[in-house]
């Protein structure tokens, strides 16, 4: 299994953090990646995202919803992974840590997609937060 954690500290309480957090088809407008996100029913989504020159979707279901301290989810096809934010109350405002993993059964290529994907998450990571955070 491999793990990808990014984190950031955003000037606004974790209430208002994760009140823009929860509204998941709204991360279209949060990362120039994603290009759109089909609500399924329930907690389900698809996602179409568009990287390293090609397009991706993948289907999500949010496993986990304790507001303003958590939100998850997991793959429901494809490339089995979960993804979690943890928000956390500091004194600048809220650290958001978001955590990403995958089990890619070939060891090898678990090591190339890692060396990939490392800086795209961080980088999906960092500009939804960014943009989380001018909403604010």
């Amino acid at each position: 299994m491999a793990t990808i954690e990014h984190s950031a500290i955003l000037r606004a309480s974790p209430e208002r953090v994760f009140a823009l957090l929860e509204r998941v088809e709204d991360f279209v407008e949060y990362s120039d990646m994603i290009q759109a996100i089909e609500p399924l029913g329930g907690e389900r989504y698809r996602w179409h995202v568009r990287a390293v020159g090609m397009d991706w979707s993948f289907d999500v279901e949010i496993t986990e919803k304790q507001p303003p301290k958590t939100l998850a989810w997991e793959s429901l096809e494809g490339v089995r992974n979960q993804g979690c934010y943890r928000l956390t109350p500091v004194a600048e405002g809220t650290q958001v840590a978001l955590t990403v993993t995958y089990v890619i059964r070939n060891r090898m290529v678990e090591k190339a997609v890692t060396r990939a994907a490392r800086p795209l998450v961080n980088k999906v990571s960092r500009q939804i937060l960014e943009r989380v955070e001018a909403k604010l």
